[in-house]
């Protein structure tokens, strides 16, 4: 038995979700070797909902291997219609880790200059802001200015 129990109710969202994907793993003659479970453990990965084409005509042996697979790399088996099987393992949490010294990316704004004489059409200029500057009210670049640190704070360290 897999690890993963679904509900019925669970089992037909998954199937829903995976009509329209493409295989992504195939298992040909050769059968179910460790490079496709390998494979197919990169996809869950990837992925978390998967299809996978059996080239065999065995119906029993493509059944052992749906459920080796789900029981091998702790998946659960949503679907086996066909040569086809689909496969769902929640997806592996990703941590991300913030780059302190990152600064925002560049931006480009596009600025309107007026006219001094009336009736002329306003020039319209792109100007690119990078991460440390700020674009002032008169459509001029400047570098930011660092935060204030509040008086707290400044005793605290």
């Amino acid at each position: 038995m897999p690890h993963i129990q679904l509900t019925p109710a669970q089992r037909k969202v998954h199937r829903a979700e995976a009509h329209h994907l493409d295989p992504v793993v195939m298992i040909g003659g050769g059968g179910l070797t460790d490079a496709v479970k390998k494979e197919t453990d990169a996809a869950l990965n990837a992925h978390s909902l998967i299809k996978v084409r059996v080239f065999s005509d065995d119906r029993v042996a493509r059944e052992t291997m749906f459920q080796t697979l789900a029981d091998e790399l702790n998946a659960a088996p949503i679907q086996h219609i066909g040569k086809l099987l689909v496969l769902w393992r929640p997806a592996p949490v990703k941590e991300k880790t913030p780059d302190e010294d990152r600064m925002p990316g560049p931006k480009d704004v596009k600025v309107l200059k007026f006219s001094k004489r009336g009736g002329q059409r306003p020039e319209v200029k792109t100007l690119r802001v990078l991460g440390n500057q700020r674009l002032t009210t008169g459509g001029q670049i400047k570098r930011a200015k660092k935060k204030p640190v509040s008086i707290k704070k400044r005793n605290r360290d």
